[in-house]
C-alpha cells in the first residue's frame, strides 16, 4: 500500500485582543480551503489558534479569564471548520483553551483535538509542559503566565489511529521535551503535530530569547530524527499586541530534514508530500528500538523529577 500523501501547516499572523472567534475561524477556512485546493489531506492549526495568546496578561477578574476559554467543542463558532472539512475530505489539528467540569470540577487546560475527514472529534489531548510561571515576575516587559492559568494535561499522548498511520499531539513547550517524543514513538506514531505560540522577548534573558527560532527547528528536526516520525509544527506569529512571536513553521521528515518551512509572519499555508513508510526505515535501521532499546537502564527517567547528583560513595 502507497502511503503516500500532501499535509499542511497553517501558521496564523497575529490575533488582537478585539478578533472574535469568528474572525479567527474564517481566516483558518480560507486556508484549509487554499491546502484542499493543493490535495492535501490533513492540516495542523496554531497552539490557541482561536483567541490571542492571553497568557502574556495579568487577568484578575474569573469572569473575563473564562471568556478566553471554550466550554465544548465544537461550538456554534467552530462548527464552521468541522462542516468544511468533512465537505473538503480534509482532516486537522486545532489548539484551544479548554474550560470543563470533570468530577464535579471546573478545570482549565491548554488543548489540542484531531478531527477526522468526516468531520469528526477522533483525538484530544491536553498540554503536559506548561512553561512559564505562575504568578507574574518582576522586572519582564511581557510575562508568560501558562502555570497560573492551565492545568497539567491530564490525557498522558495518546496516539490516534487516523489517515493510514497513527498520529500523536504535541503543544509548543512539550516539543523540547524528548521524554513526550519518545511515549508517542513507543505507540507507533509515525505522525506528530504540534501548534505553538512562542515569544521571543519573555524568558528575562536576550541571549536565550535570540534563539528562540534556533531552538525551535532544534527540537522540531531532533524530535523527528530520534523518534523516526514526521513532524508539522504550525506558528502563531508576528507581533502580537506587542509581543513577538516566532514563525517558522514547519514540515520535518523522520531524517530531520525540513522538506517546507514558512517564509512569512503571516497567515501562511505551507505543504508537503510525505512518504509514512520513511518512518520505518529509519526504525528499521539506526532507531530499531526492539533491537538498541534497553529501557532496564533508564529507569532514573521516570523516578526523578530534577537533576541531581548522585551521592559520593568514596
Amino acid at each position: 500500500m502507497i502511503r503516500k500523501y500532501v499535509v499542511s501547516s497553517a501558521q496564523m499572523g497575529p490575533i488582537s485582543r478585539q478578533d472574535t472567534r469568528q474572525d479567527c475561524v474564517n481566516r483558518m477556512l480560507e486556508m484549509m480551503k487554499e491546502a484542499a485546493a493543493k490535495g492535501s489531506r490533513f492540516i495542523v492549526f496554531p497552539e490557541l489558534a482561536l483567541t490571542s495568546f492571553f497568557p502574556r496578561w495579568i487577568i484578575e477578574d474569573q469572569a473575563e479569564l473564562d471568556t478566553w476559554f471554550e466550554t465544548s467543542m465544537p461550538n456554534a463558532d467552530t462548527m464552521p471548520l468541522f462542516e468544511m472539512a468533512k465537505a473538503l475530505n480534509i482532516g486537522f489539528n486545532l489548539g484551544y483553551a479548554e474550560k470543563i467540569v470533570e468530577g464535579g470540577e471546573t478545570r482549565y487546560f491548554n488543548t489540542a483535538i484531531l478531527v477526522n475527514q468526516a468531520g469528526e472529534i477522533c483525538g484530544k489531548y491536553r498540554k503536559i509542559h506548561l512553561p512559564g510561571h505562575d504568578e507574574p515576575q518582576p522586572g519582564r516587559r511581557h510575562q508568560h503566565l501558562e502555570k497560573r492559568y492551565f492545568e497539567q494535561g491530564n490525557l498522558g499522548f495518546p496516539v490516534t489511529p487516523m489517515l493510514d498511520t497513527r498520529i500523536g499531539m504535541l503543544i509548543c513547550n512539550d516539543r523540547r521535551w524528548p521524554e513526550g517524543w519518545r511515549v508517542l514513538a513507543l505507540q507507533a506514531a509515525e505522525l506528530v503535530c504540534l501548534g505553538y505560540n512562542t515569544p521571543d522577548d519573555h524568558s528575562g534573558f536576550e541571549e536565550v530569547d535570540a534563539l528562540a527560532d534556533f531552538h525551535h527547528l532544534l527540537s522540531m528536526q531532533s524530535g523527528s530524527y530520534l523518534n523516526s516520525v514526521w513532524s508539522i509544527a504550525t506558528a502563531k506569529c508576528g507581533l502580537e499586541e506587542g509581543s513577538s512571536l516566532i514563525g517558522n513553521s514547519a514540515i520535518t521528515a523522520p531524517s530531520g530534514q525540513i522538506v517546507a518551512q514558512s517564509e512569512t509572519l503571516e497567515d501562511e499555508v505551507i505543504n508537503a508530500e510525505i512518504d509514512l513508510d520513511m518512518a520505518k526505515q529509519y526504525r528499521q535501521t539506526f532507531f530499531d528500538f526492539g533491537r538498541h532499546r534497553a529501557p532496564e537502564n533508564y529507569q532514573l527517567i521516570s523516578k526523578r523529577r530534577m537533576a541531581l547528583p548522585e551521592p559520593d560513595d568514596t
